[in-house]
């Protein structure tokens, strides 16, 4: 049988919001469920994360959402969803200033903030969080520690801030600092990781202890980062995704044994690396070290992906954001497999178990960044995948629209259609 006729009978209708089903039935037991995107800027993914989300916090009883974002401007959130902070999600969401901004501060994300306030008015006694997971927040960090101590122990803030004094020469500039490294041998590691140590013997005995201890734990973390990001891409990626899978597993020991956590975070963070070619490069990632540390039993990742559509990313890093147009996806890849195959029709794929070579060979899967030019998509824009290897369910969403940001207008934009019943 060709591969053609293997996805065809495998494919599962995606039509609303009770086509579902079938996947949350097999994702719920879990105590770690990521949902992935192979764009920073779908809408249609975020839709159906959001609703797979809401339904994994109101059946499932998981506990916590945790993003590919940073950890200060989430922490943001998690106050305006636990009722401590504004009335307006959308508002909350502006907050987000660093690019790329619209990740985070788009209208899909605003609707889901807005429906986990809901759901914890109506839940006091456990309250659902939000939280971040990434690693940039090197100077926002810094300052939440010194606020937090200068609060706290007055003595110890002055040392804080003595110690990441060391950063004053590069004003606020990451890349400013990392390429300073390259050339002089000294760095703000002993500083970082000094500050770290006297938080963390500090002990947490409430939330904003904890939130203290995690900044300091990712300016340690960001200082490395940036350290060695221009040394090698391997090396800095390695920090992030294990930096994102210490936080994750700080966040589930803090809220209890019985906690957990959806994930969001780009397809090369949630799919396991060892089932691309990122292995071969000495690159892990979360999916990887999450299946690792919690067993496949506990952890499921579900991989999402488009044939064609418009997304929202920049030029260049930095770039203004502009709506682009996604092409066809390149032939022979599994999103050309999947196009052909459900002649063009949303679909579900639950692949755990999945032992057919067809399935199992490599095959080119599109991942799009904040960074994007269609002129440029082929092939470098396509990981070579062995899919049910990476992950334990996809979904294939053959035409895609851009996401809705919250802050300027995106560049030729449009208000895409609704794609999905609402509820979904």
């Amino acid at each position: 049988m060709s591969l053609a006729e293997q996805v065809r009978q495998a494919a599962l209708p995606l039509e609303s919001a009770a086509d579902l089903g079938p996947l949350l039935r097999r994702m719920g037991d879990a105590r770690v469920v990521m949902l992935g995107e192979a764009t920073h800027g779908t809408r249609e993914f975020y839709a159906l994360r959001a609703a797979l989300t809401e339904r994994l916090i109101a059946e499932h009883g998981f506990s916590f959402v945790a993003v590919e974002g940073d950890w200060p401007d989430c922490k943001r959130v998690d106050r305006h969803v636990k009722g401590q902070e504004g009335d307006d999600a959308a508002r909350t969401l502006r907050a987000f200033a660093r690019w790329p901004t619209w990740m985070w501060a788009n209208e899909e994300v605003a609707e889901l903030a807005a429906w986990m306030r809901g759901w914890n008015e109506g839940h006091p006694l456990e309250p659902v969080g939000f939280f971040g997971l990434d690693v940039y927040s090197l100077w926002d960090s810094m300052e939440e520690v010194v606020r937090y101590l200068e609060e706290r122990d007055p003595e110890a803030a002055g040392a804080a801030r003595e110690a990441y004094a060391c950063f004053g020469p590069y004003m606020r500039d990451e890349h400013a600092y990392a390429a300073s490294t390259r050339w002089i041998p000294e760095s703000c590691e002993s500083e970082v990781v000094a500050v770290l140590a006297r938080i963390a013997e500090r002990g947490v005995v409430d939330e904003r202890d904890f939130d203290a201890e995690q900044n300091a734990f990712v300016a340690a973390n960001a200082e490395a980062y940036y350290r060695a990001m221009v040394r090698n891409d391997a090396d800095s990626w390695n920090v992030r995704d294990r930096h994102m899978m210490e936080t994750l597993d700080r966040l589930l020991r803090a809220h209890g044994p019985r906690s957990k956590a959806v994930v969001w975070a780009h397809n090369t963070h949630v799919g396991d690396a060892r089932a691309t070619d990122m292995a071969r490069a000495g690159m892990v990632n979360l999916g990887q070290l999450a299946r690792e540390r919690y067993g496949m039993d506990d952890t499921f990742a579900v991989g999402f992906g488009t044939h064609r559509g418009t997304v929202v990313a920049g030029r260049s890093w930095g770039a203004r954001m502009e709506e682009m147009r996604v092409p066809p996806a390149v032939s022979g890849s599994w999103e050309d497999v999947m196009h052909e195959a459900t002649e063009g029709h949303d679909a579900l794929f639950l692949l755990r178990g999945a032992r057919e070579p067809e399935w199992r060979a490599l095959r080119g899967h599109r991942a799009i960044g904040v960074v994007y030019d269609p002129a440029w998509e082929s092939p470098g824009n396509y990981v070579p995948t062995d899919l049910p290897g990476r992950y334990d369910a996809f979904v294939h969403l053959d035409a895609t629209h851009a996401l809705r940001p919250l802050h300027a207008p995106v560049a030729g934009g449009r208000e895409p259609p609704e794609t999905f019943p609402s509820g979904m």
